[in-house]
């Protein structure tokens, strides 16, 4: 006789939107930065990624659409935050995994 699940399949499939959604090293290194410091510009997550504006920007912009970070201009700059704040908890996990890889 199997265990009844404690997760339901609403959030099962919650999680799993998420996960793919983040299921890039580059997004995940975003989220961590995000998780550290509250809110961030373009410029300065490419300075902290050493990465191309525009790879950084289609990046962000594709989170932004999909629900999981939001963004506020000032002036010319665009700043992000996390919009689903469990993303947290996601990179403490993976901080903490030692997957044997």
């Amino acid at each position: 006789m199997s265990k009844p699940l404690k997760i339901s399949p609403e959030k099962l499939e919650k999680a799993a939107y998420i996960l793919k959604t983040i299921a890039h090293p580059l997004r995940l290194s975003i989220v961590e930065h995000l998780t550290q410091k509250e809110e961030l510009s373009v410029n300065q997550l490419c300075e902290r990624l050493d990465a191309e504006q525009s790879l950084v920007s289609h990046h962000l912009q594709n989170m932004k659409l999909k629900g999981l970070l939001q963004a506020r201009k000032e002036g010319v700059s665009v700043y992000y935050s996390l919009k689903e704040k469990g993303l947290s908890e996601i990179i403490r996990c993976v901080e903490k995994c030692n997957c044997n890889m």
